[in-house]
Formats: structure tokens, sequence, C-alpha cells
């Protein structure tokens, strides 16, 4: 009976999304209160299947009642629960923060998109193939530009089309390696590819290290690692400040990919790949640590600071995946879920001082409306961001560096991370300097002031909205022991494919 309610994370926001442009089309707060249930009914189911997951049973849903490998089977296991956990925390949290500030008045269909956009989302983390991977990865392609482009704007759209052409074209790669892949092993399930590649003719062992390749470069380009991360700062700086913030759980698909894949179907075990993924990724995800903070110095508006503060965290988790080890994707594992809260924080705390200064340039203008209040959620938001203590940013961190100490290159490793998180700290902190302290330290003439017809900004739901993430970063440092007992678990069930592969493919 439990295998039913696997495709509710699915189902329900594909029916909710046509129904509110069919029924709810004119009416705003119809919309919204249908938007909200059906979120709010997805983190309950989440939550439902996260503690079913947690006693290690591996639950499959056959769709028609084929099995696979020839029919499509949606997968629960650890991985996938806390997966969809995270993505419906976020999205909650963004959903609500809209509503409060009427960002869903500024273009039509928004609640729609939306829908789709967790479709896809639960999809990806859900689906036991590689084609429906795709399928769903096109679908959150389509529901996030029409999300990018919400409200309208020059540069909104040029950022947009730059934003789809890349990822068109990483698609494209990806039909390339599934093609490549199927025409090799016969099949696309990937528990059933997981058993062939063990035992495929010498002849087939290129072919198959050139698919896990293209799959590498495409799931790199998802989760916008170096070099192929070109699309992420514009796309985050340009888009609406609380989609950027639904964005943070984009690249985490990527690397939620790569882990699923790269230890399931080509893992430790499969001789002929070999360490051919770890060798790729660790300097590619060195070089996006270095690559965002620096970015995060450079700064130029607080929108941008952020993006780059995301690709540096993105370097940061990818190192850990590049281990492929238990205890690598444990702190990966802890740390994806302290990132993407972070991240979702801090773009929304972007939205409320763009929304009371009138811009996101690092200038000093006159002081804000709600000053004190927005000073001090940007400071709590910058200090999990960048990882200092006491918050889970400093855990999983310290999680990551203790996963590389057996690594040839832990000196360079430890370097690289310890040095940007040092430049982030200092990136931050100037930002906040030029947003909240020199406007106090400077005089102003009360025209200048933009605060007194500023004061009717909305707070109650916005603030709710940014405090109830950073509330899900301190309860993480507070229970750091049973919430990394169960991502101990997780990464354990990984690495011993064999239950998900047996009740995927029947034999339980």
């Amino acid at each position: 009976m439990m295998s039913h309610w696997i495709v509710i994370p699915i189902i329900l926001p594909s029916l909710m999304a046509p129904l509110l442009v069919l029924v709810a089309r004119y009416d705003m707060t119809l919309q919204r209160v249908l938007s909200l249930v059906s979120t709010t009914a997805i983190l309950a189911v989440s939550v439902m299947l996260a503690f079913a997951a947690a006693s290690g049973t591996v639950e499959v849903y056959e769709l028609g009642n084929w099995p696979a490998p020839f029919g499509i089977v949606m997968v629960l296991d650890r991985l996938s629960a806390l997966m969809l956990v995270l993505t419906s925390v976020l999205a909650l949290a963004v959903l609500v923060y809209v509503v409060g500030t009427d960002w869903d008045k500024r273009g039509a269909h928004f609640h729609a998109l939306y829908q789709f956009q967790l479709m896809g989302l639960a999809g990806a983390m859900l689906t036991g193939d590689l084609f429906n991977l795709f399928v769903f990865f096109e679908v959150l392609l389509i529901a996030s530009y029409g999300l990018m482009v919400h409200g309208g704007g020059k540069a909104r759209l040029r950022a947009g089309v730059q934003y789809v052409i890349f990822n068109l074209a990483g698609s494209t790669l990806f039909i390339f390696a599934l093609a490549t892949l199927y025409g090799i092993t016969g099949t696309l399930n990937m528990a059933d590819m997981a058993e062939r590649a063990q035992s495929l003719p010498e002849a087939d062992v290129a072919l198959l290290r050139t698919g896990a390749a293209m799959l590498l470069v495409v799931f790199a380009v998802k989760g916008a690692l170096l070099p192929v991360h070109f699309w992420l700062p514009n796309t985050y700086s340009h888009a609406p400040a609380p989609v950027a913030a639904l964005f943070a759980i984009m690249t985490k698909v990527g690397a939620y990919a790569i882990i699923r894949v790269y230890t399931l179907i080509f893992g430790p075990e499969v001789a002929v790949t070999g360490t051919m993924p770890a060798d790729w990724m660790m300097p590619a995800a060195v070089l996006t640590v270095i690559a965002g903070m620096v970015g995060v110095l450079a700064g130029g508006n607080l929108a941008r600071v952020v993006a780059f503060a995301a690709i540096g965290s993105m370097g940061t988790l990818f190192v850990a995946v590049a281990m492929f080890t238990p205890e690598s994707t444990l702190s990966a594992l802890y740390y994806m879920v302290h990132s993407t809260l972070a991240a979702g924080a801090l773009f929304l705390i972007v939205d409320m001082v763009q929304a009371r200064r009138g811009t996101c340039a690092l200038h000093v203008l006159p002081p804000i409306a709600q000053t004190g209040l927005i000073a001090s959620l940007f400071f709590a938001g910058a200090i999990a961001m960048v990882g200092m203590p006491p918050l889970s940013g400093f855990l999983g961190k310290l999680m990551v560096l203790d996963a590389v100490r057996d690594h040839g290159g832990m000196g360079w490793i430890w370097a690289a991370i310890l040095a940007a998180s040092l430049i982030a700290i200092v990136g931050m902190a100037r930002a906040g300097s030029q947003l909240f302290w020199k406007p106090h330290a400077e005089e102003f003439a009360a025209s200048e002031n933009p605060a007194a017809a500023k004061t009717a900004q909305p707070v109650a739901l916005p603030v709710a909205a940014v405090l109830g993430l950073l509330a899900l970063i301190v309860a993480m440092t507070v229970g750091a022991g049973p919430v990394t007992a169960y991502m101990h678990d997780t990464a354990g069930q990984l690495f011993d494919t064999s239950d998900y592969i047996s009740t995927v493919m029947g034999r339980n």
C-alpha cells in the first residue's frame, strides 16, 4: 500500500497545475490557496515517505503494473526521501514568501509553473530509469524558464535565453549519452543497467566509459561545476529573487544524479569505469570553490554575491562527492541540505533588500525600512553560507575536510576550501557594510531617504519564511547527531546496492 504514496509528490502538482489555469486563472486568492494546499500536502507526504524509508526498505511503484525493466518504475529509498523532504521544505518557504510579497501578481501563471517545477523535481528524485530522469529534467527546464522570466524585463529575458540555450545543449548531450548506454546495455532502467554493466564484453568497455563520461558532463552542467557553470551567475542574479531561492535546489539535482548514477550503475565495483568520475571531478570541484568565493569578493551587487556563493558551495559539495566513499557521501549529504537552506534564505533576503532600496547594487544609499531586522537576517544567512561557527555550515565543512584526509591532494584541497572560506567572509562582510552599516555612518537629507515611502512593505510572511529556513539550519546544528545518523544509513544504502537492485527487479 505504501508504494502508491510514492507517486503522490509527482501526481499532485501535475494535476494542480492545470487546475490552477483552468479554474482559478482570474482569482489570485484561490490560486494561492490551492498552491499552498498542494505544496503543504507534498511536504506532508514527503515526511511520511522519509519515515517509511528510514527503516531501510526500498519501495517500488510500477506504473501500469509493468515490472522493471520493461515498465516505468518510481523508487523510494533513503536518498530520494531525503531529497523530497528538502525540496518540499524549500518550496513551501519560498511560496509563503511569494504570497506575502505579492510576487505572484507580477506575471501570469506563476503558481501553475511553480507546481510543474515541483513535479519535475519530485520526478527526478524518484525515477528509477535514466530516460525518465531526462524527461523530468526537461519538465524542470521548461517550468524554470517560465519562472525565471516572471515579471519581464530585458536583462531577465536575456539571461533566460542564455539559461535555456546552455541547458538545451546539456539535454542534447544527455540524449547522446542515453543512446550510447542503451546501445551497449539494452536497457535504461538503472538497476538493470547496474547489473549488465558488470558483465559487459571487453569490446563494449570503451563505449560504456564514453557514455558514463557524457553523463558526468551533463550532470556537471546541472550542478554548475567548473568549467560548465557559466549559466548560473546571470541566471540567479537576474531571476526574481524568490525564484532564485527555489533554484537553490536545482543545482542539487545535478549532485543527486551524480551520487545516484555513480554509486548504483558505475560504482566502485564496476572496473571498466574505474576512478574516472573522481579523477575528473576533484580538480573541477576545487576550482569551483575558488571561482565561486572569488566572485563573492568581486561583488557588484548583492544578487551576484549570493549567486557566486552558491557556486562556491556547490564546489565544496562536489569535493565530498568526488571521493565516492560512504564517509564522504555522508558529509556531502549533510552539506547539501545545509547549503540549500542557506542559499534559499539568502536569496529571499536579497529580495527584501531590493524591495526597500530599489536596487541590489552595493552602493551606499540611505537607510532602508526595517534595517535592523533585515541586517540581522543577512548576518545570520551570511554566517550560514560561508560556514562560520556555530551553525551547520561549519559542521558541514569540517565533515568535508575530514572526508578528504586520505586523498593524495589533501593539502591543496584543504588550502583551497579554507582560503575560499576566508575570502567569502571578507566578501560578505563588505556587502553587509555597504548595505547596512555605512548608510548610518553618513548623513542623508530626509528627502533622500526612501524608507519613509517603504514603510508599507509587508513583513510578517516574508520574515516568517526566512526565519523558518534559518531555524532549520539551527535545528540541523542542534540535532546534528540524529541527522548524520540518518545520512550515515543513507550513504551505507547507496554503496550497498543489492537491496535496491533486487527490489526494483522484483526479486524480493
